[in-house]
């Protein structure tokens, strides 16, 4: 074995999962995919996870991310897990497409999973064919990248697979595979299958597992399990704040898709905003709008009683119902609070809230994109009548704009630092590029002619959201018209 290979043999994987009962999971090997290929690889994610990614050599990546090969110490498995999907529970699902390679640990002593997503078929893939397509799978690979960026929790991956298999999606598609990288793979959904079969020693087994590994710090605590579940309530209240103030909309918020970590899992038909329409459904497949993006946080609430009546057999049900009453109390908090430090404001002070509503009715019935316009925002200085005109021209109304600036720049003028200071602040929280339907639309078109430049050019440019980028002009431009066209469902 040459030096570049070496690094996948010096991984030392183990596979704590396993020390689980047996009926938590499948025993699978990956199926390999036709003519594998390394279309893009992370080297930001090969630093956290400590490898060199200047020796990883791309026939690897390739082989062993595509199925071809097993890594050194991997056990790969396949997880079992159920799930209330669109508001209706389903107990027939699991890792359908995925598997769990294995976990190492970094240089932090961080142990982190290594999933392989597109793998092939598993005990739960149902009547899929457990492949994942080139189209789903370069949209997960970027847009966890570009949330990681701009500092929302999320998966993330190392490298993205193509190949020269095809199968019936939107007609026929090329099938690829993401190495998903987390530090869990463990869902809402693990603990509702073994609560509604009435597993309950074994509930107990997975929240004591979880708590070991990820949750140490209460195990001492006389209810271990309520603050695993407030400490779960407070990531996903605070993760959907962030996605709320991003404008980002999931699409797929099943209790199948919420990690316990507070982390954005498993993309889908994912939007970030282009205007500003809290009805939005970015799931043409969600025709009763469950999931739009005003609904989210009510969502995400939903989604914690479900795990919240899982736990029943493990904590007192007042307490559970006394930590999801706190909940909204602290996604406002966090809401607010990013919403401040994107307009500037790093003191509190009465009036903000309303000032922020006041923002987003205008935007909402303009349909203005607050993304260019707080950037633009960034820049707003009363003795420039230059900076104010570019963040009026955001909007149709003028006199509405022009009264919300007037009360906005009377506000700004309370806070003590300058206003260099103030542009630098609001630079770092509003991004210049943000990962756009239409761009990702662009690069997928292009991958599928075989041209992956896109992709990696998008991998670059996101990875840097609030720099000004010399060549990226037109990536922090408006959306082309066609993009309000862009049709996502389940299989996106």
């Amino acid at each position: 074995m040459n030096s570049q290979s070496s690094i996948f043999a010096d991984l030392n994987l183990r596979q704590t999962y396993r020390d689980l009962p047996e009926n938590f999971y499948q025993d699978i090997a990956p199926q390999p995919l036709k003519e594998a290929h390394l279309i893009s690889f992370n080297p930001s994610v090969a630093d956290w996870l400590g490898l060199d990614a200047c020796r990883v050599n791309p026939s690897d990546l390739a082989r062993y991310f595509g199925g071809d090969g097993i890594l050194p110490d991997s056990q790969p498995l396949a997880m079992k897990y159920a799930g209330h999907q669109f508001g209706v529970y389903n107990p027939q699902l699991g890792d359908g497409r995925g598997m769990l390679l294995g976990e190492l640990v970094n240089r932090d002593g961080q142990r982190i999973d290594l999933h392989l997503k597109g793998a092939g078929k598993t005990a739960y893939s149902r009547f899929g064919d457990g492949r994942a397509v080139l189209r789903s799978s370069i949209r997960e690979y970027l847009v966890s990248e570009a949330m990681y960026a701009l500092g929302i929790p999320t998966t993330r991956a190392l490298s993205l697979v193509g190949s020269e298999e095809f199968v019936m999606r939107n007609g026929m598609e090329p099938c690829a595979a993401v190495l998903r990288v987390t530090e869990c793979h463990i869902r809402f959904g693990h603990f509702e299958h073994l609560y509604y079969t009435r597993q309950h020693d074994a509930l107990r087994e997975l929240a004591d597992y979880c708590i070991a590994r990820y949750y140490p710090q209460f195990q001492n605590e006389e209810d271990p399990y309520l603050a695993l579940f407030i400490e779960i309530r407070n990531r996903s209240a605070k993760l959907v704040a962030q996605w709320q103030a991003y404008g980002f909309v999931h699409g797929v918020l099943n209790t199948d898709n919420m990690s316990i970590l507070g982390e954005t899992f498993d993309y889908g038909p994912f939007t970030f905003l282009d205007e500003y329409d809290p009805t939005f459904v970015s799931n043409k497949n969600d025709h009763e709008g469950r999931y739009a993006f005003e609904n989210q946080p009510d969502i995400v609430l939903w989604n914690l009683s479900c795990l919240a009546q899982a736990l029943l057999p493990l904590s007192e049900k007042d307490a559970l119902v006394s930590a999801l009453n706190e909940y909204r109390d602290i996604y406002f908090a966090a809401y607010y609070g990013l919403m401040r430090k994107r307009l500037g404001l790093l003191l509190e002070k009465e009036g903000d809230a309303d000032l922020i509503n006041q923002l987003i009715l205008m935007a909402q019935a303009q349909k203005a994109d607050l993304t260019r316009f707080l950037r633009d925002l960034c820049d707003i200085a009363v003795e420039s009548p230059a900076t104010i005109e570019s963040c009026m021209q955001h909007f149709a109304s003028r006199d509405a704009i022009e009264e919300w600036l007037t009360r906005y720049l009377a506000r700004v003028a309370l806070e003590a630092a300058s206003q260099p200071i103030r542009r630098q602040q609001m630079r770092s929280v509003n991004p210049a590029y943000l990962l756009r339907n239409y761009m990702l639309e662009e690069a997928i078109r292009e991958a599928h002619q075989g041209d992956y430049r896109p992709v990696n050019t998008l991998l670059g440019i996101i990875r840097k959201p609030f720099e000004t980028q010399a060549g990226a002009e037109r990536f922090g431009e408006a959306p082309p018209d066609w993009a309000a066209s862009i049709c996502l469902t389940c299989s996106s």
